[in-house]
């Protein structure tokens, strides 16, 4: 069987036995579609029944979640975590609270986390958790009750060296807190590593919080710096507010580029002027607030109903940091309309198959998520390291680390690329690098 029929084959399995799990299915497309010459040249993967065994989870473990809101009314939700290989090392993936999680989102994220995880040159393996609870516009009071009944269930799964949970949308450092105070209550015990993203005054790491949105920013400048293009001067277009946008804003200014937009899920800001990231900020991190607040204090800038008008904006770079599937082939078509020449994914799969095909056929260069925003996952896995050791390094020192990281990452994408046709298809050098490194692991430790 050539690679092709075998990748036809695992694709035509899964559509029959979850078919409404979309999400999942598009990711495993992704992925597998871009490995068939691999798999040519490995007959072997296939009578190990290598591709069977990754696309199953080893894992799933779903529980109902009760808590109490402040005026006393009781409230059920459902949990999740999905373990999916710890092949490389212990599960190693966020947690996301947010109305819209479900098993099809989480086994897609999993599946995702397993190859990002596996890029970083690091001994952790992936999974990926969460809950449909809605954590905005909920009391701390309310969020806090929420995180110990979760933690109540969870806290039987994971561990140092099992599984370390870390944030995701919906869930910051407000919530790592009140899920690692429960965890700690529970078991009696000081276990620092079985969460990242925690707070530097009990054990996290220095420059977690920065580090999605700066390894972006690191993976982007060394794709254009290869093609004798410069940041300095570039106009960006990011979506989202929280953490990655955030941070990729910080960073893309640091290096001399002007953003022009971010967004939440009502609507996107346009300040022609650049954003005014300590304005940001204000409004997200320490107010809590809807970005359309924004205009409110900066006069030149729009506000705009809706997050889909943001990719009509004009730039040089984008960089799409909210959620998945948020570039569709339209809002594609009309970034190359407008002239993009790069595109660095912060979010998970921010970009739809189709969109993704369109940049690479018309040769936008393209970082794929799973290359592109593995720098947060990169410093949990050295948070795990500092609380291993008992110490704690510098900021300069873990972010240090993190561009080394983002570098090699591009470096065994790029090369593979090379090796297997396309140069410039990073989709295809990513997930090389990374389904050859997890599969070789698993002919190593055998049926298991």
């Amino acid at each position: 069987m050539s690679g092709k029929q075998y990748v036809e084959k695992m694709i035509a399995c899964i559509a029959k036995r979850d078919p409404d799990q979309k999400m999942f299915r598009d990711t495993v497309t992704e992925v597998l579609s871009s490995i068939e010459p691999v798999l040519d040249a490995h007959p072997n993967y296939e009578t190990a029944k290598i591709l069977e065994r990754m696309v199953e989870p080893e894992r799933v473990i779903m529980f109902r979640v009760p808590w109490q809101d402040d005026k006393g009314e009781c409230h059920v939700n459902r949990g999740f975590r999905v373990q999916m290989s710890s092949v490389i090392g212990p599960y190693k993936g966020g947690l996301r609270f947010h109305p819209s999680v479900t098993l099809d989102i989480l086994k897609f994220l999993a599946f995702e986390q397993v190859y990002k995880n596996a890029l970083t040159g690091l001994p952790i393996g992936g999974a990926k958790g969460g809950s449909d609870f809605d954590p905005h516009g909920r009391s701390d009071n309310e969020v806090m009750h929420f995180c110990q009944s979760f933690m109540t269930e969870l806290y039987r799964h994971i561990g140092p060296d099992v599984d370390v949970p870390a944030g995701d949308i919906g869930v910051g450092g407000r919530e790592i807190g009140y899920l690692y105070g429960q965890y700690k209550r529970i078991r009696d015990s000081y276990d620092a590593g079985v969460l990242t993203g925690k707070r530097v005054d009990f054990w996290g790491s220095f420059a977690r919080t920065e580090a999605t949105g700066y390894g972006l920013l690191y993976f982007v400048k060394n794709m254009l710096d290869a093609k004798g293009i410069g940041l300095k001067g570039k106009t960006l277009v990011v979506s989202g507010a929280g953490n990655v946008a955030t941070y990729a804003i910080e960073k893309a200014q640091s290096f001399g580029a002007k953003v022009v937009t971010c967004s939440d899920s009502n609507g996107y800001v346009y300040d022609p002027d650049g954003i005014d990231l300590a304005a940001l900020k204000d409004i997200k991190e320490v107010r809590r607030a809807r970005i359309k607040e924004y205009v409110q204090t900066h006069p030149h800038a729009e506000y705009h109903e809706g997050c889909k008008g943001v990719w009509t904006v004009k730039c040089d770079v984008a960089l799409p940091c909210a959620t998945q599937s948020e570039i569709d082939l339209e809002s594609a078509k009309r970034l190359v309309a407008n002239g993009v020449q790069a595109v660095g994914e912060g979010a998970n799969m921010p970009s739809t198959l189709d969109a993704i095909a369109y940049f690479l056929e018309h040769k936008i260069l393209f970082a794929p998520a799973k290359a592109a925003n593995a720098g947060g996952v990169a410093v949990s896995a050295l948070e795990m390291a500092q609380n291993s050791e008992r110490l704690q390094w510098t900021f300069e020192e873990v972010d240090g680390r993190l561009k080394d990281i983002m570098k090699r990452i591009y470096t065994n994408a790029k090369k593979n690329a090379e090796t297997y046709g396309d140069p410039d298809n990073l989709v295809a050098g990513a997930n090389i690098t990374a389904f050859s490194k997890v599969a070789e692991a698993m002919l190593a430790q055998g049926l298991v």
